[in-house]
Parts: C-alpha cells; structure tokens; sequence
C-alpha cells in the first residue's frame, strides 16, 4: 500500500484465544460489532468519507486505509465473540433483545471540517469505550485484544488531528 501515513501500530495482534464463554463480555463486544459506536459504524462512514473526498486525494486516502484497520477490527471482535459463544451479526444486545446495525447511526457531515471532525469525534469515543472494556473485562486476551485496538485508534486520531489542522 502506498501510504503517507502509517495507520496502525507496528505492534502485533495478540492471538485470540478467550477459552470460556461469557454472557456479559459477549454484550460488550457485539455493540462493538454492531452498536452506534462500532467498527461497523466507523467502516461505513469512512467508506462513505473517501467517496465524497475524492477531490482531496491525501483525505480520500485516509478514510480509505484507516477503514480497511476498522475492518480488522470488526473481524477480530467477531472472532471474539465467537469464542465467548455468541453470533458475531451486526446486531448489539439490549434490554429489549438483539438490535441489528442500521446505516441511521452514520452521520452525513457535508463540509471537510465536519466529516474529518466527525470521525475525529468517533475515533475518541471509541477509545473511551474500549477502555471502560478493559476495566470491567475480567478476560486477559480480550483486554489484549482491546489495548491493541486502541493503538491503532490512538493513531487515527492524530491522523485525523493533522488532517483538520492542514484544511483550516
């Protein structure tokens, strides 16, 4: 890949390995999967993102390559919540039963400023919620897993940082 910007660590994925099934780490990595604030969500806005950047190659080419290390994401918590004995569909669990995804939790932001502030915004919370996961998780590989994910997010956000400092 040619690439201006390395985007993901260098660090290797820890094998997944969970070996018990658990109900409650299942809910948390299925809204990962398939919640408002998943990697499902950050693949289709950034799929989205780099069509209608297609006039700012540098940008286009971000949302292009930071979604394909979202997909890896989106597959390494399905393998997760595979091991942990649940269906890994875009779906989260509720108080009301399973949920699936919807293109409704994508917002549409028209202008440069706002599409790369929006995924900026993303790229945060995701971080915020991986690590209130690696406070409650009680399973050493998926708390692996998870810091490992929140490298590669880490450095999207200053990607995203950088990206927004170079359009104003």
């Amino acid at each position: 890949m040619n690439m201006s910007f390395p985007y993901s660590s260098e660090l290797p994925y820890p094998p997944i390995e969970v070996k018990e099934k658990n109900p409650l780490y299942t809910a948390q990595i299925l809204s990962n999967i398939g919640g408002e604030n998943s990697e499902m969500s950050a693949v289709a806005s950034y799929f989205y993102c780099n069509l209608v950047t297609h006039d700012y190659q540098n940008i286009s080419n971000a949302f292009h390559y930071i979604s394909i290390i979202e997909m890896k994401h989106l597959e390494i918590f399905g393998k997760i919540s595979l091991q942990l004995g649940s269906d890994p569909r875009l779906w989260k669990k509720t108080n009301r039963g399973m949920i699936y995804w919807s293109p409704n939790y994508i917002k549409y932001p028209k202008t440069l400023h706002a599409l790369l502030t929006n995924a900026l915004q993303g790229e945060i919370a995701a971080i915020n919620k991986y690590k209130k996961q690696c406070e409650t998780i009680k399973n050493d590989n998926i708390v692996k897993n998870l810091e490992r994910i929140i490298e590669d997010e880490k450095i999207h956000v200053e990607i995203f940082k950088e990206l927004i400092s170079n359009i104003k």
